[in-house]
């Protein structure tokens, strides 16, 4: 299957400070990727390469086979993206916002827009300087799913919004993702919002790829092993892919990468331990990562 989009090699530096270093990706079509990391992983930078919005300093990004740099306007109508800072226009109501947008396509799905907006409740006929945070957000979610694009990309779109509001939202991309087999980026801190909706994840640490790959390999490959042997454990355990450790006497708790299920059993003769194996939710997982 073609990727709708994808990076090879891909790095960005501003100055001296190198804040992407050799990233690969790629995301097909149907895919929901959750676009995780810390405040300055370099998420936002990574999603704004990948559009073509910034040039990188090494490697190369292409979307529907297109180099992102120079994409025709066809592609360009194929996609839909929500910026962390919102671009509306204050002195304009939201209403007049959504006519403005909607002219640049021909394709606008003008029913759409009106339903979320009314589940959503965004205040269309109120000037967008009056709007709260979140009534903004709303809006610029609106405007970047209004031409159904085919793929869409999302940086920290639901920061503002309540419990109810984001859960709408997230059920609204994965409902109509699935429908149409639209590509979703979706960057948030949120992690419980990212689980609920991804089947993918790229994970962000300092610039690099912590990981890239299904949701669900990866909850498969970070355990947290707790260790109760018959003696005094050795400070240092000899567990390869350990994340983080801690040894008290006889006991011990570990988390580790790449974990085979068949280890368990020969960790526990190696240590003459009993080993129970812990399965981690990714907010868990994501604490780990970044020990």
């Amino acid at each position: 299957m073609t990727a709708v989009v994808s990076a090879k090699g891909l790095g960005k530096s501003f100055g001296a400070k190198r804040v992407l270093d050799d990233v690969s990706v790629s995301a097909e079509p149907g895919d929901i990727v959750g676009v995780l990391g810390k405040n300055g992983a370099g998420k936002t930078t990574l999603l704004e390469l990948l559009l073509g919005l910034s040039p990188p300093s090494a490697g190369s990004t292409e979307i529907f086979g297109e180099r992102s740099m120079s994409l025709s306007e066809t592609a360009k109508a194929r996609i839909g993206f929500a910026p962390q800072q919102d671009e509306l226009v204050d002195i304009l109501s939201g209403r007049h916002q959504v006519s403005l947008t909607a002219a640049f396509y021909w394709h606008w799905d003008h029913v759409l827009v009106e339903r979320l907006a009314a589940e959503w409740e965004v205040p269309l006929d109120r000037r967008i300087a009056s709007l709260s945070v979140g009534e903004r957000q709303k809006l610029s979610l609106l405007l970047a799913l209004g031409h159904r694009p085919d793929l869409l990309v999302l940086d920290e779109p639901v920061a503002s919004l309540d419990p109810i509001a984001r859960r709408s939202f997230v059920t609204q991309i994965i409902d109509d993702s699935r429908d149409r087999q639209r590509t979703v980026l979706f960057s948030s801190h949120i992690v419980s919002d990212l689980e609920r909706a991804a089947n993918k994840l790229w994970i962000v640490k300092d610039g690099r790829l912590a990981w890239a790959g299904d949701l669900d390999a990866l909850k498969e490959s970070v355990v947290r092993l707790h260790i109760r042997a018959r003696r005094p454990l050795p400070h240092d355990l000899g567990l390869p892919n350990a994340l983080s450790s801690r040894v008290n006497g006889a006991n011990a708790t570990v988390a580790a990468m790449s974990w085979n299920s068949d280890s368990a059993a020969s960790i526990a003769a190696r240590l003459a331990a009993d080993v129970e194996v812990e399965n981690l939710s990714l907010e868990e997982i994501f604490v780990e990562l970044h020990r």
